[in-house]
């Protein structure tokens, strides 16, 4: 009886950016919210509350060219809109579709949206190299920014709990404003930014 066999065609895998990254260590929330934080800490976007704006009045260094996904968070929000709504649309944006499919293809992603074992090494690997910030495996709890991961967290949790870490964002934000802050939510304070295409590192 002869023997069969049966060869695997399997595509190169390219350098993935900081999104492919995200999406595989969180889907697309951890999308939506690299690209918060990211836009933030580079002062593109303005977080007060439970609503974000886009900063086109921004007049800081030149920016790096922004991802796709950082076009699709400011076009939801060019005078202000609600947090949550602003993450979903992002979640749910083609552009963010898109990268799950990219994954799919390339090997790191199963049809379901699981992980395939190459996808676990690559999230691992990149885990390991310490060149991205920490909210893009972790979430918004690794947000470095106590007011901000509250109010991040708030934004994507049922609305009891969602309320709760709200009111708490709020009073961080009052705080902050009587020790002169003014109109700014105050970026980063400290660690890596997810700016551009690179996140603070390079491709994986």
């Amino acid at each position: 009886m002869a023997a069969i066999f049966r060869r695997r065609v399997t595509t190169a895998v390219p350098a993935l950016d900081p999104y492919d990254i995200a999406h595989l260590a969180g889907g697309p929330p951890r999308v939506a919210e690299t690209a918060l934080a990211g836009l933030r800490d580079r002062g593109l976007v303005l977080v007060r509350g439970s609503r974000v704006r886009a900063r086109f009045e921004y007049a800081g260094p030149p920016a790096d060219p922004r991802h796709p996904v950082e076009d699709a968070l400011i076009a939801l929000c060019p005078r202000g809109r609600g947090l949550a709504a602003v993450l979903a649309g992002v979640a749910k944006d083609p552009v963010t579709e898109a990268i799950g499919h990219r994954l799919v293809s390339y090997g790191l992603r199963t049809r379901r949206r699981g992980l395939t074992r190459a996808g676990r090494r690559r999230l691992e690997a990149a885990r390991q190299a310490g060149t991205l910030p920490a909210y893009v495996f972790e979430g918004p709890a690794a947000l470095p920014d106590a007011r901000f991961r509250a109010t991040v967290t708030a934004a994507t949790l049922p609305t009891g709990l969602g309320k709760s870490l709200l009111r708490m964002a709020k009073a961080l934000d009052r705080a902050s404003d009587s020790h002169g802050h003014g109109d700014t939510d105050g970026g980063s304070d400290g660690g890596h930014s997810c700016g551009g295409h690179s996140c603070g590192g390079g491709n994986y």
